[in-house]
């Protein structure tokens, strides 16, 4: 398998973005996962304006499916005083296969302070726990050591899991964490109760805090709130291993069954 870390290492400068190429290891299906694609975008902008302040969010569009050699466009949209508003597309031979605007924000005085999203009370991973590499007919979680949890609030469209890359060394934290941050199957798939064609729409992903964790742990939940049509319409949160609040998502999936 090719590790993220390599892949990155391996981009070749085109002009004013850059080329890159989608392992096999790295696909979901006949496109690239959807984590993997929108790190490689981030990464090119942190590449092209290497001053940025910290990642606050990111609006993602998976607007066709991306495999082969892909090329990578960033374009400076905004940059004030305080933010940064970076766009990123990313095409191969078919054509526009995403589009992420990433905001970056340097942290401000405020007197305002509200937490109100609490982690599930579920322990940290231990030597000897049950930890999986996903599944081996879906190529990119082979690049993922997952355990699943219990929680006695998890309904019947649910995931909660703790995630980390299986291969971590030399990533940016911010460029890792949005790797790892769509990798749980669609919450909609709980209720399927197997294996269907589903595909991510749109994603937004929100950094609450810098992606600091333990030896790479991440706990993270996705729940459907509504599915019908062949649409869902998830939530996703992502705590640290100390129960931290890293990030909030809110993802658009289509459903094929």
């Amino acid at each position: 398998m090719t590790h993220l870390a390599a892949v990155l290492a391996a981009l070749q400068s085109d002009g004013d973005g850059w080329r890159a190429g989608v392992p096999d290891s790295w696909l979901q299906g006949r496109t690239a996962y959807g984590g993997f694609s929108t790190a490689l975008a981030l990464h090119a902008a942190k590449l092209a304006h290497p001053d940025l302040p910290p990642l606050r969010s990111a609006l993602v569009a998976f607007v066709g499916p991306l495999a082969g050699e892909v090329r990578l466009s960033p374009m400076l949209l905004r940059r004030g005083r305080n933010a940064a508003f970076v766009r990123v597309d990313v095409a191969s031979e078919a054509g526009l296969g995403l589009t992420a605007t990433f905001v970056f924000m340097r942290a401000l005085e405020s007197a305002v302070h509200h937490v109100a999203a609490t982690a599930p009370a579920v322990a940290s991973p231990e030597p000897g726990d049950p930890i999986s590499r996903g599944l081996p007919q879906v190529a990119f979680t082979q690049h993922f050591e997952m355990l699943d949890c219990r929680d006695a609030t998890l309904g019947p469209a649910d995931w909660l899991r703790w995630v980390r890359l299986a291969e971590r060394d030399g990533l940016d934290p911010e460029v890792e964490l949005v790797a790892v941050a769509d990798c749980l199957p669609p919450a909609a798939l709980r209720l399927v109760g197997g294996h269907a064609p589903v595909s991510s729409m749109t994603w937004q992903l929100n950094l609450l805090a810098q992606p600091k964790t333990d030896q790479g742990w991440f706990l993270m939940r996705t729940t459907s709130d509504f599915t019908r049509a062949g649409t869902s319409s998830q939530n996703m949160a992502i705590w640290s291993a100390s129960g931290a609040p890293v990030a909030e998502q809110m993802q658009s999936v289509a459903l094929f069954a």
